[in-house]
């Protein structure tokens, strides 16, 4: 198969992050990087917050509550159905202690979630005498119609609650889609939706069809790390359990969650700003990072020799399979990314898996076609050692 045109790249995107030069950074999806007007703005807010912190916290609440109603905007959620939070592996933890659960439940997880969240679903699980069952969905799913199958084949009558991530952080795709979200309320099922990377990348990321959905703001929103979101539907409000009991707690949902003493609010208070720069660039990012996935992908499986897996539209990532004894444990995948990073130059993300690792790569702005190509001749020389 022919290697298609990488995108050009966008000039209003020069100059607007300070990563290290002549690296290729092509793990964007596990941390971010923050845009300079972000990084600005949050330095500007510390600064405010130093002159005056009595003053600063007295007006934080309300100040927060305005950030989190410019974002709900964004994101077209009711502002008071949806929390402030610094990350998904917190939000995560306040869904599943909201979520009344008794000895006989099963909570359903796949293999393909994100490690500490499906740690989180293991602890809650034995707390209440539940029981964790994990669904194994072929790495190598050709369409979402296996995916769907996979799942539903797996809920029986004491199955409670499902814990799926909205795209796959190993495997890049698409997984609690509207349709199967719609299929498990259908049978009872209380949803918990994963959607770290949703934000900034999809154009509606917060399905209604979840009773708790959450995800994170500085992977591909533009914010401040750490800046994440936990949205409920309307008959959860009620029933939140805050992880920290707060002078706001009487109001209930989202100020008892978002309020947690003497914290750093400043990424909160900065993340509409990268919001705002994110849709003032417009649609060209999501067909440049969308587009730059793909060639990333192929140029892996045509020049490193490495295996395809299935990708999902509108993803800015895309993950490849590595051979067999490759990456299989957690040490082994660990060593492999430093020594990309020590003699490739490049930072990448590696998920063991039996039968060979899968790695991931991100597409962003700041990166180019030629850092892919670089990772890919790379790899090919070094699997071979």
């Amino acid at each position: 198969m022919g290697t298609a045109e990488p995108p050009a790249p966008l000039p209003a995107a020069e100059g607007m992050f300070t990563l290290v030069p002549g690296a290729a950074h092509l793990n964007h999806g596990s941390f971010g990087a923050v845009p300079v007007p972000v990084q600005q703005e949050c330095e500007l807010l510390r600064a405010e917050q130093e002159q005056d912190p009595d003053g600063f916290f007295w007006n934080l609440p309300d100040r927060v509550a305005r950030a989190r109603t410019r974002i709900a905007a964004e994101l077209a959620v009711a502002p008071d159905l949806l929390a402030l939070v610094d990350n998904v592996t917190e939000a995560a933890a306040v869904a599943l202690d909201s979520i009344p659960l008794a000895p006989g439940h099963r909570i359903l997880v796949t293999d393909h979630g994100y490690g500490a969240v499906t740690r989180a679903v293991a602890r809650r699980a034995a707390e209440a005498g539940a029981e964790l069952s994990v669904v194994a969905l072929p790495v190598d799913a050709p369409d979402e119609a296996a995916v769907r199958a996979a799942v539903l084949d797996a809920v029986d009558e004491r199955t409670a609650v499902a814990v799926l991530d909205q795209i796959t952080s190993p495997t890049a795709r698409l997984l609690a889609t509207p349709a199967l979200l719609a299929d498990l309320r259908d049978r009872g099922v209380t949803t918990v939706v994963d959607g770290a990377h949703a934000p900034g990348m999809l154009p509606d990321p917060v399905d209604p069809g979840a009773d708790f959905w959450f995800g994170n703001l500085h992977k591909w929103a533009f914010a401040p790390r750490a800046t994440g979101l936990l949205a409920v539907r309307p008959e959860w409000t009620g029933r939140i359990r805050p992880l920290a009991l707060s002078w706001e707690h009487d109001r209930g949902f989202p100020a008892a969650v978002e309020w947690r003493g003497t914290c750093d609010y400043t990424p909160w208070l900065a993340a509409p700003t990268g919001h705002a720069l994110l849709r003032g660039l417009g649609p060209a990012v999501a067909a440049h990072n969308g587009a730059l996935a793909r060639y990333g992908r192929r140029v892996l499986v045509e020049r490193g020799g490495l295996r395809p897996l299935p990708a999902s539209p509108g993803v800015w990532m895309s993950a490849v399979r590595l051979p067999a004894g490759c990456a299989e444990t957690e040490p082994q995948a660990r060593a492999l990314m430093a020594e990309v990073w020590q003699r490739l130059g490049a930072r990448i993300a590696v998920r063991p898996w039996d039968g060979g690792g899968v790695l991931r790569v991100s597409a962003q702005l700041y990166n180019r076609a030629a850092e892919y190509e670089r990772l890919a001749d790379g790899l090919a020389e070094l699997l071979k050692g």
